[in-house]
């Protein structure tokens, strides 16, 4: 098949959206697809065959909002984008933005079947906006989503169950297909010594970007009234804009010192075989492939129940729950799972189990045939 796929955001993988478009992208490929890629120039890496570029769009003063969440955003060059899609056989869109939008009007002109990834949750953009909770705007942006793009859309990809209900409780039915973007084969369980200056810790894992929807300052609080505060080591694989906010608060109340910062692929790998606990505090989560890569590693987890979260459903008990923005319930079940090692390396075993089923080449074999299942019936 000859694949259009179009990332209004692509850049750096500092973001699930991101590493869920070259997970796609690189797998389409490795099956010998024909893939070009429409994204923006900001983005460009010469050594990526089929990258379409787009210039890099002006916001004025939202610039700094823009670049500030590590992204760039690119330009509509219709021109551009009709000359990459007219010789295709599908276009597949991966967020309901600007470029996607105008993407998916001209594909529909030229009679090509559209498909599009639901990777957005409205609760994303409203946060910036500093109305997160603010449900009759979340339920605004939804439509607003629908009615600029997938309403247009010949089959649409939920990573999850969760969003699909959120989305369709709201604009109705969709000829959708349910598939995880899945766990990369790297990413494995494996025997794995704690550094030296941690062995007589116990070491907390968290990841994802320091942003407010992702609510590590739960985390934190919670760390801070633990009975086991000075046995912990936190470390917080990501950065962001709260990164300043939360070593304050550390600083004044939390006996070791967080590590946080980037690690690359092989840290991330050891780091997540050798700690003790895993905690997901977000309160808007569209998956949480952070978390599924904990888990398949075989790493017991607390997470959140936020109801705006789809994360909830990885938990096997509700001891690996905590009520949602109540820092001493997580602080309870951090101790609970100190104080209980053998459980949790029971517990370990039956997360290696539940893991199995987020294989990613499997989840990526499933996108194919949604692919191909689209053109089949639009070729009928």
């Amino acid at each position: 098949m000859k694949i259009v796929i179009v990332c209004d955001i692509l850049g750096k993988k500092n973001n699930g959206t991101t590493i869920a478009s070259y997970n796609l992208i690189n797998f389409l490929k490795s099956k010998g697809h024909d893939i070009k890629v429409i994204c923006c120039d900001n983005d460009k890496d010469e050594s990526q065959e089929g990258f379409v570029f787009l210039n890099q769009v002006n916001l004025g003063p939202l610039n700094k909002i823009v670049e500030r969440n590590g992204v760039s955003l690119p330009h509509k060059d219709k021109k551009l984008i009709v000359e990459t899609i007219k010789g295709c056989d599908i276009v597949h869109i991966m967020m309901p933005f600007p470029v996607g939008i105008a993407a998916c009007k001209i594909a529909k002109k030229l009679g090509k079947p559209v498909t599009a990834g639901f990777h957005c949750q409205a609760e994303l953009v409203s946060s910036h906006l500093g109305l997160m909770n603010c449900e009759p705007v979340n339920r605004l942006i939804y439509k607003g989503f629908y009615d600029k793009l997938y309403q247009f859309c010949d089959a649409i990809h939920y990573p999850t169950q969760f969003i699909c209900d959120v989305f369709e409780n709201i604009v109705g039915p969709t000829n959708h297909y349910i598939i995880s973007n899945g766990v990369n084969k790297y990413m494995e369980h494996k025997k794995c010594e704690k550094p030296e200056n941690l062995k007589d810790k116990f070491v907390i894992l968290s990841t994802g970007r320091l942003c407010k929807e992702k609510a590590h300052i739960i985390l934190f609080k919670a760390v801070a009234l633990s009975k086991y505060n000075k046995d912990i080591q936190l470390v917080i694989a990501g950065q962001g804009p709260l990164q300043g906010r939360l070593e304050k608060f550390a600083e004044e109340n939390i006996a070791n010192k967080p590590i946080i910062k980037y690690f690359s692929r092989d840290e991330m790998v050891d780091l997540v075989n050798f700690s003790d606990l895993y905690v997901h505090p977000a309160e808007a989560e569209l998956e949480g492939i952070a978390c599924l890569e904990a888990i398949v590693c075989g790493l017991v987890p607390v997470v959140s129940n936020s109801r705006k979260s789809a994360t909830k459903d990885f938990a096997i008990t509700d001891k690996n729950l905590f009520q949602y923005d109540d820092p001493q319930d997580l602080a309870n079940k951090i101790d609970y799972w100190i104080e209980h090692p053998q459980e949790k390396e029971e517990y370990k075993t039956k997360y290696l189990q539940f893991g199995e089923k987020f294989n990613q080449e499997d989840c990526m074999n499933k996108m194919e045939e949604m692919f191909m299942e689209t053109l089949n019936k639009r070729i009928k």
